[in-house]
């Protein structure tokens, strides 16, 4: 599974339509994965900014929630539905930069 890949959300939460992996590549043989969901883009969600990123997945506008990353089981992931590219990669990425900054 590489890093950055997105899976549709194994949980029960609604307004998290999929999780986007956060994990290095290099732990692979690691049983969980970190994700980081990413929420329905609605009126009320969060400006576009480095921490709460918008993006385009599937057909759906949904903004990367660094606050609420979480570890699944690989298994519980299924078939990624496609690897973020340039600059996605970049914008997430700087999400959880942005959170864990010392800044």
């Amino acid at each position: 599974m590489a890093q950055f890949a997105v899976f549709r959300n194994p949980g029960r939460n609604p307004d998290i339509l999929f999780v986007v992996q956060r994990q290095s590549t290099r732990l692979e043989r690691a049983v969980g994965r970190l994700v980081m969901p990413l929420l329905r883009r609605t009126a009320t969600s969060p400006i576009d900014h480095p921490l709460t990123p918008h993006l385009h997945v599937a057909g759906h506008d949904a903004v990367a929630d660094p606050f609420d990353l979480a570890t699944v089981a690989a298994h519980r992931l299924g078939d990624a539905l496609c690897i973020r590219a340039e600059p996605a990669q970049d914008r997430v990425a700087r999400a959880l930069d942005e959170l864990v900054s010392r800044a």
